[in-house]
């Protein structure tokens, strides 16, 4: 008998006091809960979840109604065709409630119908709502650039600088003569921004489309964005940080661990120090091409203080604007020498050749004679324009040949204004290109290292303390005594900011030159390529902008990777090098002639002519006077203030 207070149970074994009814509670709880779980989680879907339970809604509604009419009203149901009747006209009231005002009926059927009626209102006032937050949804998830790319035959750049501008420009002019293209930029940046920044400073893509997208191109996943199995060439932009080249090197290992379909698309990169090449170059692994910025910045800094306008000629020679190299095999040339097919192109300039074995030859010796498989480096304006003579060349003007005189080779004195970096590769290359007893004075507001300051092997490194914006400080230097100034961005401060300092320099450097009799030439050094068009007013003889260099190379590599060892044997102090060299050594001041006889004039003297320099345009942007492959008939006269642009192993 069970004990007083103690909980009854059924035959089941169910306790049936108090704990019972608790759990019953329970079980009705988890059910409620469960449905309400259950009803969240098909909102959570999205759009096309709640217009389900609109539709519903909709349709419970409807059935309601034709229900209630047909159990209440018999004649206006079989007045209006029965169920299925009154079922339309409910429908059409709910999504138009304006059908309602030519209702007519008793009052049970028309209190039914404005009931219908006020349902379609709030079911489709919700349902204009949901389309319209679904739209909004869809147009935010597409501004945010997370979409995936289905494109072919298409190029990617990774990462975002001051250069991507410079890229997409000559990618855009590049791809001219496409039926369709692509270029795809995939940065960790908002991607309306992007796109609004390119259309203001690129505004002419022609047939080119320029699609951005956003993700860390250090991310798997983000990189899946863009297709790159079906890209034809992917270039690694470098940004403008202190941790650029391991942002670039890490992108290579992602690049090159990502399991390929075939074909494969080349990698270029660029690395900004030196002692990083290696361990990029290994990243990128056999399909990769890395280019060391910092020694190829050096190297242009060198040369062209050296011979003012070079820079504007590599600029030239990197763009697609204009003129650029091909590598082409000519069958027709076989057996002919290097020098006799110079004058075989009607349009087209041969610079060297490549051997079967890759061996470049940069302006061989004349004599070099064409094999069957050997490929002929060519100057010309796109590939389309190659073309061999098919009648008698142009003829060469003799009469105005004139009789090269060996050069001036004497020590000079060089002025260095500012520092960065560079300055000790700059230095130490230097040496190497000057006659012994050169001097090189730095003038910055820091001592350099006692190591920098040699000794070495031509050149006498001094140091003098200035401010390079004081008017004061730079006329204590005596640059009047100096024939070559060569002026060093700061890297310590913003770029933009030292450029501003550039300028200062520059007009207080001319002004003194100007009072002094113009004794010296300036070669300057900026960041931004946007800033030499301003700082042309300082009439400065050249400027130097390597990073837009840099992208000019890298798009350059994008489109044929096989220029790398071109391009690098180009600007390599050992072999030949572009020079600008006095028009007088080849013609006669004045004399008419034709681009032709150049030709001829420079093959005598174991040289390549590609272009000419006119004086009277060095300060007319954008090509400061520079012509390179020009027509070899058109009527040239040259003076004593141009020059030709040669290849040519010494200066």
């Amino acid at each position: 008998m069970p004990t007083r207070g103690a909980p009854r149970t059924l035959p089941h074994g169910k306790i049936v006091a108090g704990r019972a009814v608790k759990v019953g509670m329970g079980h009705g709880v988890r059910l409620r809960e469960r449905l309400r779980y259950w009803f969240d989680g098909t909102m959570d879907r999205g759009t096309p979840a709640l217009i389900g339970w609109l539709a519903l809604a909709s349709a419970g509604l409807i059935v309601v109604v034709a229900t209630s009419v047909m159990l209440f009203t018999d004649e206006d149901t079989e007045a209006h065709g029965g169920w299925l009747g009154v079922a339309w006209m409910s429908l059409l009231r709910t999504l138009d409630p304006g059908t309602m005002g030519d209702d007519t009926g008793r009052p049970v059927f028309l209190a039914l119908m404005l009931t219908v009626t006020i349902g379609g209102i709030f079911i489709v006032s919700a349902l204009i709502g949901v389309l319209t937050a679904g739209l909004n949804a869809r147009i935010e998830q597409l501004r945010k650039g997370r979409s995936r790319l289905f494109e072919r035959g298409h190029t990617i750049v990774l990462g975002w600088s001051e250069q991507i501008f410079t890229v997409i420009d000559e990618l855009v002019e590049a791809n001219q003569s496409e039926r369709r293209s692509c270029v795809v930029v995939l940065a960790d940046r908002d991607k309306v921004s992007m796109e609004e920044q390119i259309r203001l400073r690129v505004p002419r893509t022609g047939r080119t489309r320029v699609i951005c997208r956003s993700g860390n191109p250090l991310k798997r996943a983000d990189l899946e964005l863009v297709s790159p199995d079906t890209s034809k060439a992917i270039m690694v932009l470098p940004p403008t940080d202190l941790e650029a080249d391991t942002m670039v090197i890490k992108t290579l290992l992602v690049l090159n661990n990502r399991a390929w379909r075939s074909p494969r698309p080349h990698v270029v990169a660029a690395v900004q120090d030196s002692d990083n090449l290696a361990a990029a170059r290994l990243a990128a692994g056999e399909h990769g091409v890395v280019i060391d910025a910092d020694d190829i910045a050096v190297r242009f800094i060198v040369q062209s203080h050296r011979q003012t306008g070079l820079s504007t000629v590599c600029n030239e020679l990197l763009s697609f604007y204009g003129s650029e190299l091909y590598i082409r095999a000519e069958p027709s040339l076989t057996g002919v020498t290097y020098g006799e097919a110079l004058h075989r192109y009607e349009l087209g300039t041969p610079v060297g050749l490549r051997r079967t074995d890759g061996q470049l030859l940069l302006n061989p010796p004349m004599d070099t004679v064409i094999g069957e498989d050997d490929g002929v480096i060519v100057l010309a304006e796109d590939d389309l324009f190659i073309k061999l003579a098919t009648r008698h060349p142009a003829r060469i003007v003799e009469e105005a040949l004139a009789s090269a005189e060996p050069p001036d080779l004497a020590p000079d004195r060089t002025l260095l204004i500012g520092w960065n970096g560079r300055v000790p590769k700059i230095i130490e290359l230097l040496d190497s290109f000057v006659e012994p007893g050169s001097a090189l004075d730095i003038a910055a507001s820091h001592r350099p290292a006692a190591d920098v300051l040699g000794p070495y092997e031509n050149l006498t490194v001094g140091y003098k303390p200035c401010r390079p914006t004081s008017r004061r400080s730079l006329e204590a230097l005596d640059p009047g005594s100096y024939q070559h100034v060569l002026m060093l961005s700061d890297e310590g401060t913003d770029a933009e900011q030292a450029d501003n300092r550039t300028l200062v320099t520059l007009l207080h450097l001319r002004d003194i030159e100007n009072r002094l009799g113009d004794p010296y030439s300036i070669v300057t050094e900026m960041n931004e390529d946007s800033n030499r068009e301003v700082a042309q007013v300082t009439r400065a003889d050249d400027f130097i902008v390597s990073s837009k260099l840099i992208s000019l190379m890298l798009a350059q590599l994008t489109e044929n990777r096989h220029l790398h060892d071109v391009l690098i044997d180009l600007f390599d102090p050992a072999g030949s090098e572009i020079y600008l060299k006095p028009a007088t050594r080849y013609l006669k001041s004045g004399a008419e002639a034709n681009f032709a006889t150049v030709i001829e004039a420079a093959r005598r003297l174991g040289e390549t002519a590609v272009g000419y320099r006119l004086g009277a345009e060095r300060g007319a942007p954008p090509a400061y006077g520079v012509h390179l492959n020009p027509p070899k008939a058109a009527r040239l006269r040259l003076t004593e203030e141009d020059h030709i642009i040669v290849l040519a192993e010494e200066g």
